[in-house]
């Protein structure tokens, strides 16, 4: 069974938000400096690279990265090419009729180019109107290769909200670039952060048997 790796590279290259904290790395010990092993501390906002956002993130009451159900992350899911619409651009609400039937895990490509270095501020939201067309249509989970389900400038965050309202679990910052629209098996698990607003994910697609 072919294995995808959906999962952006971390790196202090990643993109993270403007005025977000990248990633870097630091060693405390080395081999090369006569350690018995290699040991680095890691420095990074929560939302670099593949995540899960926690409903705490956007809810002052919302549940900690520690808490989210986890059935969610792992089983049958689908892969959508999804069209835009709008100035900032969002998700076409309309270009997920008829694409939904099946599943309750859909993952939305907004670009056949994705890359993980460079943050564009003009990128693809899922919006509100789409996100209460996958709240109407029963999905467990949503997934985006876009930074965020909201634009950097919005505030009230009102579609990752009405996902919360839904029971919907997020996905953002996927790399879709090398999986086909279709059906797979999605293994994305979140780590459990105590107190975190979101957590980092290695997600991958697996092709059903």
């Amino acid at each position: 069974m072919r294995i995808y790796d959906i999962s952006e590279p971390i790196s202090p290259a990643t993109a993270v938000f403007p005025g977000d904290n990248g990633f870097t790395a630091e060693w405390v010990m080395r081999m090369a400096d006569g350690a018995s092993c290699n040991v680095s501390t890691l420095r990074m906002s929560a939302h670099c690279g593949s995540h899960s956002d926690a409903p705490l993130h956007y809810s002052e009451t919302g549940a900690d990265a520690a808490s989210m159900d986890l059935q969610p992350y792992l089983g049958r899911c689908r892969v959508i090419t999804v069209a835009s619409v709008d100035d900032p651009p969002v998700v076409d609400a309309e270009s997920l009729s008829g694409a939904l039937d099946g599943v309750e895990r859909v993952l939305l490509r907004t670009s056949q180019q994705h890359d993980a270095e460079s943050f564009d501020p003009n990128f693809t939201a899922l919006g509100p109107a789409a996100a209460q067309r996958l709240v109407d249509a029963g999905m467990k989970l949503v997934g985006i290769d876009a930074q965020s389900m909201d634009h950097a400038t919005c505030k009230d965050l009102k579609s990752h909200n009405i996902l919360r309202e839904g029971s919907v679990s997020l996905l953002e910052n996927l790399d879709l670039s090398a999986a086909p629209d279709g059906d797979f098996e999605l293994i994305a698990l979140p780590l459990k952060i105590v107190g975190g607003d979101a957590a980092p994910v290695r997600a991958i697609l697996r092709e059903l048997t």
